[in-house]
C-alpha cells in the first residue's frame, strides 16, 4: 500500500472483529418471519437496519435462484462485494477454502457446486460469525462444509490441501496482505486457483492528498472495505511476487461517495474540495481477482 495508517495491526483487527461480530449477533437475533415479509429480495425496507441490512456493495450480486438455496439469515448477513462462487469455475469434487467466510453464504453455495464428493472449509476469526455459519449450514442441509476459527494471515490448513481459494471482500480487511497471499499460496495445490472478490483502487490514491491520508487512518473506513484497499497494480504485484501466474483483475462495479459513505461523507472530507474528494472515491471499484498456482 502506498499510504500507512497510524493504527496498530491489533487495533485494526479488533475493530473489524467487533464490527463483524456485531453483525452476526444481529442476524442471529433477527425476527426471520418479519424480515422475510420485506427483505427477501433486497427490498429497501432493509436499508435502515445497518446492523443487518444489505449494503450497497452486497445488493444484487447474487441470482435470485441462488438466494432460494440458502437460509434467510445467511442472505441477510452477507457483506461481500461480488459473488466469487459464480466465477471460480468450481467443479464436482473440488476442495474449496473460503477466506473470511462470515455467515457462510458463499461456503454454502460453493458446497452445493462441488457436490458430495467435494468439501468446503470456511475460515473466520469471529466466534459470532462461526456460530451463525454453522447454524446456516445446518438449516441449508449442507453436510460437506466445515467452519474453522483462524486468521487468514495464518491459516489452520495443511500445505497443498485445497484446489480453490475464494473470498468475498475480506482480503482488503487484512493489515498484512503479503502474508495472506503467502498463506493462500501455501495451502493451494499445484494447479490450484484463486478467485476472490475484493475492492480495489484503480490507479491508487493520490500522493500528498490530505483526504486520502485521513481515509487510510479511518478505522470505520477500514471496516467498510475502503481504508485498507489495495490499488489494482499493488494487488497484481503481490500475487506475481508470490509466484502466482495468470493474475488479472476484472472490474465489476465502479463505486461513488454514496456507496462508500451511505450516511454522508466523513468530517475529514472537508480537508479538500468536494469535487476532489468525489474523484478520489470514484477510484474504488468492486472486482474479481484471479490467479493460478502453477
Amino acid at each position: 500500500m502506498t499510504s500507512t495508517t497510524p493504527h496498530t495491526a491489533d487495533t485494526i483487527q479488533e475493530t473489524i472483529r467487533q464490527r463483524y461480530g456485531g453483525r452476526a449477533a444481529a442476524a442471529v437475533d433477527l425476527d426471520v418471519s418479519a424480515a422475510a415479509s420485506c427483505c427477501g429480495t433486497d427490498s429497501s425496507c432493509c436499508g435502515d437496519t445497518p446492523t443487518v441490512g444489505v449494503n450497497e456493495f452486497s445488493a444484487d450480486i447474487y441470482a435470485l435462484d441462488e438466494m432460494d438455496e440458502v437460509p434467510l439469515r445467511a442472505a441477510l448477513a452477507r457483506l461481500g462485494c461480488a459473488n466469487p462462487t459464480a466465477v471460480a469455475a468450481l467443479r464436482p469434487g473440488d476442495v474449496v477454502l473460503d477466506l473470511g467466510s462470515g455467515g457462510g453464504l458463499d461456503a454454502i453455495l460453493a458446497a452445493r457446486r462441488v457436490g458430495e464428493a467435494g468439501q468446503v472449509y470456511g475460515i473466520d476469526m469471529t466466534d459470532e460469525m462461526l456460530g451463525l455459519a454453522w447454524q446456516n449450514a445446518a438449516a441449508a442441509g449442507v453436510g460437506n462444509v466445515s467452519f474453522l476459527k483462524g486468521d487468514i494471515a495464518d491459516l489452520p490448513m495443511p500445505d497443498a490441501s485445497v484446489d480453490v481459494v475464494i473470498s468475498n471482500c475480506v482480503i482488503n480487511l487484512a493489515v498484512d496482505k503479503r502474508k495472506v497471499v503467502a498463506e493462500t499460496w501455501r495451502v493451494l495445490r499445484p494447479g490450484g486457483r484463486l478467485a476472490v472478490a475484493d475492492v480495489v483502487i484503480q490507479g491508487g490514491l493520490p500522493a500528498g492528498s490530505p483526504f486520502a491520508d485521513a481515509l487510510r487512518a479511518d478505522l470505520y473506513a477500514w471496516g467498510s472495505c475502503v481504508g485498507g484497499a489495495l490499488s489494482d497494480d499493488e494487488y497484481l504485484q503481490l500475487l506475481r511476487d508470490q509466484g502466482f501466474t495468470e493474475a488479472r483483475i476484472d472490474i465489476l462495479r465502479q463505486h461513488d461517495a454514496t456507496d462508500l459513505f451511505p450516511s454522508g461523507l466523513p468530517e475529514y472530507a472537508a480537508l479538500e474540495p468536494v469535487p476532489v474528494v468525489e474523484q478520489i472515491l470514484a477510484r474504488f471499484a468492486s472486482a474479481i481477482v484471479r490467479a493460478e498456482k502453477s
